[in-house]
């Protein structure tokens, strides 16, 4: 059990941001101690002559990097005042960008687990709905349009699926019936595609009637329809290796999902959280006052 628990990957991830927190904690207080000043290194100089080489396809000269450095070294020291004068503090801004750092740290850590192939497997088990390959239809019809022909369309339809029937039938489809904007052929579509052209309804008993033969009539937004199914595959659930990316990437999120709130709960346990009770005298109109309370 214990070594089961040891190869959790959500209790390396723990452990890796406690130890994160600790180094940070370590450099500012080493920041602190040194605030007023200043250290541009040899790999600050390379990371900014990189940048402006990917920018502009060539290294700066030396008057160009001399502006890089002190618009650097501008921004630190306006970007250390801003601080020592609290103006980070009380600006929704810079609160929702810290944040975000903080949570692109847990995104990075998660980012860093990789499934098994048995937890790749169950995954695809419990999401299969995720990952079912739909089953796809190719079909004609014949459309009869109700507008036109008002009451009489059913019994048009009952006779032109007659004529269909019959084995030695000489009707020519592409003359039958009325004129339909999205045609009459129709291959290789999903029940979710059909839908779309059709309608739900009409795709839920397009879907369940048998290959080969003429059916109908098939109600529809637009009228009656005869259809003939030639080809029909079911729905299925693929093999791992066809889908395995996905499976991937689908476990990834959860598990980026799952490390987050974990981190966020593991950060909030450190503070004492207070909101106070909303009572009808602390309404005054749309305005509500609020404090805080455990």
């Amino acid at each position: 059990m214990l070594k089961k628990w040891l190869r959790e990957p959500l209790l390396h991830f723990l452990l890796i941001g406690a130890a994160l927190f600790v180094l940070y904690g370590l450099q500012n207080d080493e920041a602190v101690s040194d605030s007023s000043r200043i250290v541009f290194t040899e790999a600050d100089i390379d990371r900014l002559s990189a940048l402006w080489e990917k920018k502009w396809q060539r290294l700066p000269t030396q008057q160009e990097l001399e502006g890089l450095i002190e618009s650097q070294i501008r921004e630190e020291v306006l970007y250390r005042e801003a601080l020592a004068m609290g103006l980070d503090k009380q600006d929704a801004v810079v609160r929702r960008r810290l944040a975000q750092k903080i949570e692109f740290i847990s995104a990075d850590l998660a980012a860093q687990a990789e499934p098994s192939e048995a937890e790749l497997a169950d995954h695809l088990a419990a999401q299969a709905d995720k990952f079912e390959v739909p089953g796809r239809i190719s079909f004609v019809q014949v459309y009869l349009n109700a507008d036109k022909r008002g009451a009489q369309v059913q019994q048009d339809a009952r006779r032109l699926l007659g004529e269909l029937t019959q084995p030695d039938s000489a009707i020519d489809i592409m003359l039958a019936g009325d004129s339909f904007m999205f045609g009459q052929q129709h291959e290789q579509l999903s029940e979710q595609g059909v839908a779309r052209l059709f309608g739900e309804t009409f795709a839920t008993k397009l879907f369940a009637l048998p290959v080969g033969s003429w059916q109908g009539p098939v109600p529809s937004g637009y009228g009656l329809h005869l259809v003939r199914i030639d080809h029909k595959t079911e729905s299925r659930q693929p093999e791992l290796d066809a889908v395995r990316d996905k499976v991937r990437n689908e476990w990834l999120a959860g598990q980026r999902r799952t490390m987050d709130e974990a981190f966020y709960k593991s950060l909030r346990q450190r503070y004492e959280i207070v909101i106070a009770d909303i009572m009808p005298e602390d309404i005054v109109g749309s305005e509500v006052v609020t404090s805080e309370k455990p």
